[in-house]
């Protein structure tokens, strides 16, 4: 199926589901995450611009819930990352809060305006390891 990530056993020539490849789910813990809930919940904070939501391999959780943003102008001196995850915290299911943060100046998109989240995990995992 497209989106499923399988793997072929060459000696019992067949096939093993191992799961989907889609970055707008986030495995934490054995929850299964949207990562488009997470962010529309953070969009929902009077100091966030611009979010994205994805899921950073984690050694003990599979995946750590990883949120780049881009805070409004007016919110950059007031902004305390204490006091966000406790906001987050009223908002979101435990699990679902994001355990790691990185504000940006901007969140680079392609020529669509789109965000490419594989690239972006690529870059943070390095920095976040």
């Amino acid at each position: 199926m497209i989106g499923d990530t399988v793997e072929f056993l060459t000696d019992a020539k067949s096939y093993r589901i191992i799961g989907r490849t889609s970055v707008d789910v986030i495995k934490s813990g054995g929850y299964k995450i949207s990562a488009l809930d997470v962010e529309r919940a953070i969009l929902s904070n009077d100091m966030i611009e611009e979010v994205c939501v994805m899921g950073l391999s984690d050694p003990v959780w599979g995946q750590r819930v990883f949120a780049v943003m881009v805070l409004k102008p007016n919110a950059k001196e007031s902004f305390a990352q204490k006091s966000f995850i406790d906001w987050c915290k009223t908002q979101l299911p435990k699990y679902s809060v994001p355990t790691v943060i990185k504000i940006v100046g901007k969140i680079e998109k392609n020529q669509l305006g789109k965000v490419n989240k594989k690239e972006l995990i690529k870059i943070y995992e390095k920095e976040f390891k």
